[in-house]
């Protein structure tokens, strides 16, 4: 059985990235943009009628440092919208999490049926 290096820089990565996602409004807010498409603040704050706009806006500031989404001026308005590749990072990280579990579930599934 071969061990991998820790990537701990990956790891940071990940982290920060799921510590964004950890939060019911963050995703909420990630989950419009995903269905909605690009857009402001504004326009966000108006489908979340009990969070206040700038919530949302450091919602979005704590997306945006997680790499999940990205902001660009139109005219003066601060339009956003979701990072798919970032998404995908997490996507990975979690399917190989997901692969060690497996092969440890079928390393101790051979097992028990050896002992019996």
């Amino acid at each position: 059985m071969s061990k991998r290096r820790i990537d701990h820089r990956q790891l940071t990565q990940a982290a920060v990235l799921f510590a964004a996602l950890g939060d019911p409004t963050r995703l909420a807010v990630l989950q419009q943009l995903s269905n909605g498409g690009p857009s402001s603040v504004s326009a966000l704050a108006e489908q979340f009628p009990t969070v206040t706009r700038q919530a949302v806006s450091k919602h979005l500031h704590v997306l945006c440092n997680a790499g999940v989404v990205t902001g660009t001026y139109r005219g003066r308005e601060h339009v956003w919208s979701v990072n798919a590749d970032r998404l995908e990072d997490g996507r990975r990280h979690i399917n190989s999490i997901a692969q060690k579990w497996d092969d440890a579930l079928a390393r101790l599934k051979a097992y028990v049926e050896r002992v019996d």
